[in-house]
């Protein structure tokens, strides 16, 4: 039996490659109908592989020359191609007789052009891949093996039968580029898009996904023509059947997985699809499953509002592409957005404190130059998400942004993933301070853990973006970036920071909130240089909470600077932050500069 192994390699361990177990699962589905029980079985053995771009790329080479495939296609995307590619070239080295294909976005595009420069690569499924896999089997099906090894049996009459019937069917193949018989480069066209209904669901079975994450996808497609996403090539938008979506989420709400994230690029595209599918969740909910969703906030009404609003603290978190506040940049891309919609939507579902909300920008945009770039990072950042992600533009092949490239002065790197590294209106010295901005707003904004101080030091600069500024500048003047600091470091670089800019009582006030945020997380082994010596309040503590004696680490007290004591009870945490229960020892006593403490206990 011949073997056909689907090879992924992943951005992370977390992460899966749906793709390919779409392919194998279709391909598994239309071959069983043309195989039927008695009619003999199909002499193609289909493999998963999943690796990861962390991996060395000997161990992956070493695997799948193990496996001895007859045949292997990679999933291609921006941010594996160069490993892939690199595979592909040495795989062929150790396994000549093995032929090798590529499907997947990165490739899709300019399949001819990649073939010609790749010697080493039979074949490119171009688009969505499942009629073409399925129907690229049934033409190995004819040859009995691989097109290397037969090359070499070109003698053998019968042989010679079985090839003539491989090129015959491989001509009639759509959505393919690849090497034909005598050697010259075949282009068909992308097929017409397919019934998503007719995809088999993909996870019938669930071992090997115990710690990653599970992909699902109710819909392909997007309505909107935004000009640096592929999507927008293809306006079709087509939903997989309702009541199918239902069966298939049961399975995961059944089986406990902690999270499924949607892959539909708008998932709320579709109101009706949408709240059947909210509601349905909602209904059903495990209190263990976390569904993701990218949306478009500003479409959300008053009646898909109301039902988020009802949900448990952590059953669903939603990504936002907001992209850019500039009027004159969203017309320039041709998204489509009511910011001031989008404003109160987000402040909405912030006050329900029951979603997790990541909201998205992207630096290197048209008509966007460091100036409107600063202002609108403020504007997005005081909707206070739970994320913030500052990206930066990437240049897809075939996309508008491509072509437009240089009307818009584009200089973007060669290399996938293509990042911009200036514009006409942002030069590589602006995009390399949005870059340390980046850095501080992922460490210390996203990760969740200075929530309380951010809060209080906001107030001393002039705007967020500043302050993040000058956190980055502070980062390069004293060599730390681009170092892997410990979490404890981090507390201690931020106090040296705020030590340098202020003192007093705004030190002070600073250095509580710290030791506020460090405790919320964890109860932690090491303290900080800053941290306020708990020697001689020990008996105190134990005067006013006698009940702690006993609870070990479950619980922290800590006597602040400004006199609060604080307690941390980690036995009862915040189903949406996870931080731990806090509350104040005598908030009678309470001096006015640390109320925002005290109340900050009552609010999470």
């Amino acid at each position: 039996m011949m073997k056909f192994l689907l090879a992924a390699v992943n951005a992370k361990y977390i992460h899966s490659n749906p793709g390919i177990y779409s392919l194998k699962a279709y391909a598994e589905r239309t071959r069983g109908d043309l195989f039927p029980e008695g009619a003999g079985l199909p002499s193609v053995h289909v493999e998963i592989g999943e690796y990861t771009i962390n991996n060395q790329m000997e161990q992956i080479l070493e695997d799948i020359y193990r496996r001895k495939p007859d045949m292997v296609g990679f999933s291609c995307y921006i941010w594996n191609i160069v490993p892939c590619l690199e595979l592909v070239r040495d795989l062929h080295k150790v396994l000549p007789d093995t032929d090798i294909w590529l499907g997947g976005p990165e490739v899709s595009f300019d399949a001819p052009e990649l073939l010609g420069r790749e010697p080493e690569i039979l074949g490119i499924m171009k688009g969505e891949g499942e009629e073409t896999f399925a129907a690229l089997l049934n033409c190995y099906e004819k040859l009995g093996m691989s097109v290397r090894r037969s090359a070499g049996m070109s003698g053998c009459r019968e042989q010679a039968k079985k090839e003539e019937a491989f090129w015959e069917s491989l001509s009639s193949l759509p959505a393919a580029a690849y090497r034909g018989k005598d050697g010259e480069i075949q282009d068909h066209p992308v097929r017409p898009v397919m019934d998503m209904s007719r995809i088999p669901f993909l996870y019938s079975r669930l071992e090997g996904f115990e710690n990653r994450i599970i992909y699902y996808e109710s819909s392909r497609g997007c309505p909107f023509s935004c000009s640096y996403c592929l999507s927008s090539v293809d306006k079709s938008v087509r939903f997989r059947e309702l009541e199918l979506v239902k069966k298939e989420l049961d399975y995961f709400l059944e089986n406990r997985v902690p999270q499924v994230k949607f892959v539909d690029r708008t998932f709320n595209c579709r109101k009706s699809h949408a709240m059947e599918i909210w509601r349905h969740i909602k209904e059903h909910d495990n209190g263990v499953t976390n569904f993701h969703f990218e949306i478009a906030a500003d479409l959300l009404d008053d009646e898909e509002l109301e039902l988020i609003g009802t949900m448990r603290p952590g059953l669903i978190q939603l990504e936002i592409g907001v992209q850019s506040t500039n009027p004159k940049t969203i017309r320039e891309i041709h998204r489509v957005m009511d910011l001031e919609r989008l404003r109160k939507v987000v402040a909405r579902i912030n006050a329900g404190h029951n979603v997790h909300q990541h909201l998205d920008l992207i630096a290197g945009l048209p008509w966007e130059d460091y100036s409107s770039f600063h202002q609108s990072f403020n504007e997005v950042y005081a909707m206070e998400p739970e994320q913030l992600q500052l990206g930066f533009l990437k240049v897809l092949k075939g996309s508008f942004m491509f072509e437009q490239a240089e009307n818009y002065g584009l200089v973007y790197r060669d290399r996938p993933p293509y990042e911009v590294l200036s514009t006409r209106w942002l030069s590589y010295d602006d995009v390399l301070k949005l870059k340390g901005i980046e850095d501080m707003v992922e460490v210390y904004y996203n990760s969740g853990q200075f929530t309380r101080t951010l809060k209080h030091l906001e107030t001393r600069w002039k705007d967020a973006f500043v302050f993040y500024e000058q956190l980055a500048d502070y980062y390069e003047r004293k060599g730390l970036t681009g170092l892997n600091h410990s979490r404890l470091a981090r507390y201690e670089i931020l106090h040296d920071f705020v030590k340098e800019q202020a003192d007093g009582d705004f030190l002070m006030e600073a250095e509580d909130a710290l030791m506020c945020d460090l405790y919320l997380r964890e109860n932690a082994k090491s303290r900080p240089s800053f941290a306020l010596d708990q020697s001689p309040y020990k008996e105190r503590i134990r005067r006013l909470a006698p009940e702690l004696r006993g609870l070990g680490t479950r619980v922290h007290a800590e006597v602040l600077r400004s006199g609060n004591i604080l307690l941390f009870d980690y036995r009862k945490r915040d189903p949406l932050t996870h931080n731990a229960e806090m509350s104040c020892l005598e908030p009678e006593k309470q001096p006015r500069s640390s109320e925002g403490v005290c109340q900050a206990a009552s609010l999470f």
